[in-house]
């Protein structure tokens, strides 16, 4: 406990020193898109930081608790993804400068709706940012189970107390620092991750698994990653490798880039700096899946197996650097749906409030604590980390089509109706098989509701457009 409690007082004090000193949360510029200045190792350590560290790095040492090597398939689709993100990510960054970006639901709004159609407006800027913030919630929900899970065997307290207390840490920081305080933050955290990695995790798997021998002794739906089912392997690399284009966290870091060839940089280096992560991770729950005589929650998977390969100074350590990395992912999803809440619900708000940058500043940091508490239920009622994680994940897939068909055309305003009928349609058949799994699992996998959603959301849209162009071939006359 001594050696815990001394590694946070240092934690607290290099966050302190590095936010008054470097971050200027007044700046709406630098609260949102970090002056649109960042160099590349910035961007990459916090796009690593938020994909692997965190309440991803407990989800996926839980998921291979579950599953095995199932939670490896996610890693392979990231890669696929971010070098999809590479082919677009300089055009992201361009056209974030020459039309004052800043978050993914904008750039939406700003294709499919218009000044002279403000019922429509309204309604599209609600489906899509309304969509984004329940997906996001899911994300963030699972930063607070994790950090809960950590304080809970840390301080011998309480679930819901140090879920409470988690929640709390979160929302002052968001709301004070911003963007920039999540990059600070996240460069810290990255820089944690990596050296427990080499200190801990990969020491740990290898003594417990006498070289990765022991392995073989588990079930083999582990080692083939077909636990969830073959469909939900096929369809990672398939379906969730193009989310990378549509995650709001991704294009706000693009948006920050200082140019474009540092965005197109950064897609590249974070995709090949992802996948080893998603190794380890995985083979850290395999590995106490191997030793434990008992069954556990898989949440506490990551605090069981670092109090098994660590002494109270390096435990200390480890669980302070793993809470900060939660606590940046957590900022980092709050402050998404803080700025989508406020800034991206463009058809419900007036120009004047839109220019008045000091209101929406409040507004924002309103927002994230109103989010936070929100969240805070959702770990309560559903505190299954690997559920929450997934989902959150996957679920965003049903922008995909959209946001494509976005990026290769110039002129979207036509197809408006029909990108409207497809997320909604992809969203409602994701809730539906979701709550279908949920409620009979022995039926459905509910970590596979993102496939049905995905080819729906991609058939309205396939349909769509070519009837739409059909429909305006002009018959020649006769």
């Amino acid at each position: 406990m001594t050696w815990l409690i001394f590694w946070i007082i240092i934690y607290l004090l290099v966050i302190i020193y590095l936010t008054t000193r470097h971050v200027k949360s007044t700046d709406l510029e630098s609260y949102l898109v970090n002056n649109r200045k960042t160099k590349t190792f910035p961007l990459v350590a916090t796009t690593l930081a938020t994909f692997v560290g965190g309440g991803t790095s407990i989800g996926l040492m839980a998921m291979g608790y579950e599953s095995g090597l199932a939670a490896v398939g996610i890693g392979i689709a990231y890669v696929i993804g971010f070098f999809i993100l590479s082919r677009f990510a300089a055009k992201m960054n361009r056209l974030g400068r020459l039309e004052s970006l800043y978050s993914f639901p904008q750039f939406l709004n700003t294709r499919y709706t218009s000044k002279d159609d403000p019922k429509f407006a309204r309604a599209f800027s609600s489906a899509i940012s309304g969509i984004n913030i329940f997906i996001f919630f899911f994300l963030l929900s699972a930063q607070f189970v994790g950090m809960a899970s950590l304080l809970k065997y840390a301080f011998d307290i309480g679930y819901i107390s140090a879920a409470v207390i988690s929640c709390l840490v979160v929302i002052a920081y968001t709301a004070f620092a911003g963007l920039s305080g999540v990059i600070i933050t996240d460069l810290i955290q990255f820089i944690i991750i990596v050296i427990m990695i080499i200190i801990i995790f990969i020491p740990g798997i290898h003594a417990d698994t006498n070289g990765l021998t022991k392995l073989s002794e588990l079930p083999e739906s582990f080692l083939n990653g077909s636990y969830y089912g073959w469909a939900f392997l096929i369809a990672l690399p398939l379906f969730l490798s193009p989310s990378v284009l549509i995650r709001m966290d991704l294009w706000q870091r693009i948006l920050a880039a200082r140019d474009e060839k540092t965005a197109k940089r950064v897609s590249i280096l974070s995709g090949l700096g992802m996948l080893p992560f998603y190794i380890i991770f995985p083979l850290v729950g395999m590995t106490l899946k191997l030793v434990l005589d008992e069954t556990i929650e898989p949440k506490y998977v990551t605090y069981l197996f670092l109090e098994r390969h660590s002494n109270e100074f390096i435990l200390g350590f480890a669980v302070v650097g793993l809470m900060s990395a939660l606590m940046s992912s957590g900022d980092s999803f709050l402050n998404l749906v803080a700025i989508s809440s406020i800034k991206d619900f463009a058809g419900w708000r007036k120009q004047k409030s839109l220019s008045d940058k000091n209101h929406i500043h409040k507004e924002i940091r309103v927002a994230a604590i109103i989010f936070g508490i929100i969240a805070l239920g959702m770990a309560l009622a559903l505190p299954k980390i690997v559920d929450l994680m997934v989902v959150g994940i996957a679920t965003i897939t049903i922008f995909v089509p959209i946001t494509f068909l976005a990026l290769i055309k110039n002129e979207v305003y036509k197809y408006r109706k029909i990108a409207i009928a497809s997320i909604i349609g992809g969203f409602v058949v994701n809730l539906f098989f979701f709550t279908w799994g949920t409620i009979s699992p022995d039926q459905f996998e509910p970590k596979s509701s993102f496939i049905p959603a995905f080819l729906v959301a991609l058939i309205i849209v396939v349909i769509g457009y070519s009837i739409q162009n059909k429909n305006k071939v002009k018959v020649p006359a006769h």
